[in-house]
């Protein structure tokens, strides 16, 4: 479990938290902890660029616009599996889309729903036929 990837993503995850949750006074901390986040990110880039091919990685940010929030799971979940010795070989278009099929079955579906109120609809009617 000493492998510095990991412990980077640890790292960018901790930054996050508390980013989120006050962030830090100081300048020279968080210039310091920007260094470390944007170190992590070109980290996180590197094992992405090893362990997809470039269709599924053109797939991935192409998520990454529309759902951010899904992309970085499965990002964080594609590092996982390559520190963890999982990938062999380089993921395809294919293999991702699987991949994110399996990650919308363990998602909640979210409902939405749309209210109507009718009542309010008819009392602007533009009718002058009363």
């Amino acid at each position: 479990m000493a492998d510095p990837e990991l412990e980077q993503l640890r790292q960018q995850r901790l930054a996050q938290l508390q980013a989120q949750h006050g962030g830090v006074s100081d300048p020279n901390q968080a210039k310091a902890q920007e260094e470390r986040m944007q170190a992590m990110e070109e980290a996180k880039n590197s094992i992405l660029a090893q362990a997809l091919s470039q269709d599924a990685r053109a797939r991935l940010n192409t998520l990454k616009i529309s759902k951010p929030e899904k992309a970085a799971m499965v990002e964080n979940m594609i590092c996982r599996m390559a520190q963890m010795g999982q990938i062999n070989t380089k993921i395809s278009e294919q293999e991702l889309i699987q991949l994110l099929e399996s990650v919308n079955q363990q998602m909640p579906k979210s409902t939405s729903t749309v209210k109507f109120d009718r009542r309010r609809a008819a009392l602007d009617s533009d009718d002058d036929d009363f």
